[in-house]
């Protein structure tokens, strides 16, 4: 009966109605497009999410894989705003990257209410697992206690047993630097000083030499768009110089590195959980998202790689993207971070090792982009704090 249906149609020249197509499955970039985070994430965000479902195959469930990007102005109302549009007109299955605390956070809630998926790779607070995890959330950068501990741990125990804070007065700073302190501390350091100053500074010269004054081991920026400033300022007073003092950036990018230059950044110690050149499959990511950008990855531009991955395979495993069961899925699975493990806790943190890393001197530097030594790696189990188990149990 349906044969002769679609001849009749035919022969009277209708359009023979097709089987309705599934509708792309789409994964949102809410990032900062054109502020101080556009460089490491930004359009490079985007970059990354489409290689990574290219290599997935390009679509999922016979649904075909579209990555789209929101500029949140690194405002939260704005955030929410877009996120709200995404899950409840566009049908945008999960949102990455966020940028900036407060934006995370309001993302965070939308998703929350809409039982949606968001993949946080770049707000730093603890916060976002320790208080507000969710079955739906997980949250892939490395975030403001893995930070302050790991570069505290490391440094002190390789004998800077002195040190100085330069901190911004947020929330955020303060977190850094409080969980640095209480590292040191506990290594046998000991901390001769701190000056907070204003979000928005510009002129960091009177911290800086009160801090070369202290002759602390270890200047400390707890901060984070901020510091490229203080790096800049810093070295025009000749700090890192001598062999002794050294800056210590809680929040850089490579991206801040190569803006600033090797001869300005130099001896800069700093941590990352991603590093373009360690190893083979971070050099062959590295070299694609190269041709692309005409820039090395971040550590946001990789989190976002490996995550929008392992979310794809968590969608064809349970054969749908409803949140909860694709949330239960990723946490049940391994990662493979580069060749290097990693895994999703109950409470969404993902778990992989920090490596401390000083910013190589220009005659040390064998070609671009070659810009950090490896110092030591610091295990995830030393730098990541502890679940919560009473909010945020299995």
């Amino acid at each position: 009966m349906r044969k002769a249906v679609v001849l009749a149609l035919a022969w009277l020249g209708l359009a023979v109605p097709a089987a309705a197509q599934a509708p792309p499955l789409k994964i949102g970039i809410l990032t900062d497009a054109s502020g101080p985070y556009a460089d490491s994430g930004g359009p490079g965000s985007v970059v990354a999410a489409e290689m990574a479902a290219k290599d997935f195959g390009g679509e999922v469930l016979g649904r075909k894989i579209e990555v789209i990007i929101g500029d949140t102005l690194n405002k939260p109302d704005i955030a929410s705003a877009i996120a709200r549009r995404w899950y409840d007109v566009e049908g945008v299955s999960a949102i990455l990257d966020l940028p900036v605390s407060p934006v995370a956070f309001a993302a965070q809630g939308v998703a929350k209410e809409k039982n949606r998926t968001i993949m946080i790779t770049a707000g730093a607070t603890t916060d976002i697992t320790a208080k507000f995890c969710a079955i739906n959330s997980s949250h892939w950068a490395d975030d403001s206690y893995a930070i302050a501990t790991a570069i505290a741990t490391a440094e002190t125990e390789g004998g800077a047993k002195s040190w100085f804070f330069l901190t911004v007065d947020t929330a955020f700073g303060g977190a850094l630097q409080g969980q640095a302190t209480r590292t040191i501390e506990a290594k046998g350091g000991k901390v001769l000083g701190a000056i907070k100053y204003s979000l928005g500074t510009s002129d960091y010269s009177s911290p800086l030499l009160q801090a070369q004054a202290s002759g602390a081991d270890r200047i400390g920026l707890a901060g984070a768009s901020e510091a490229a400033n203080e790096i800049k300022q810093g070295a025009e007073f000749g700090i890192g110089r001598d062999g002794k003092q050294a800056l210590v950036g809680f929040l850089v990018y490579i991206t801040d590195v190569h803006a600033l230059g090797l001869q300005t950044a130099q001896n800069l110690k700093l941590t990352s959980g991603f590093y373009w050149d360690q190893s083979d499959p971070a050099r062959a990511f590295a070299k694609r998202f190269f041709a692309a950008r005409g820039g090395m990855p971040t550590r946001n531009h990789a989190a976002i790689y490996t995550a929008v991955k392992h979310y794809l395979e968590a969608v064809k495993a349970v054969g749908s993207d409803d949140a909860a069961a694709v949330g239960k899925a990723m946490r049940a699975s391994p990662i493979d971070f580069f060749g290097h493990p990693a895994k999703m806790r109950a409470d969404g943190r993902v778990l992989y090792d920090l490596t401390l890393y000083r910013v190589k001197t220009p005659g040390e530097s064998k070609a671009a982009w070659d810009y950090y030594e490896k110092v030591r790696d610091i295990p995830a189990e030393q730098a990541f704090k502890p679940q919560n188990v009473e909010s945020c149990g299995p």
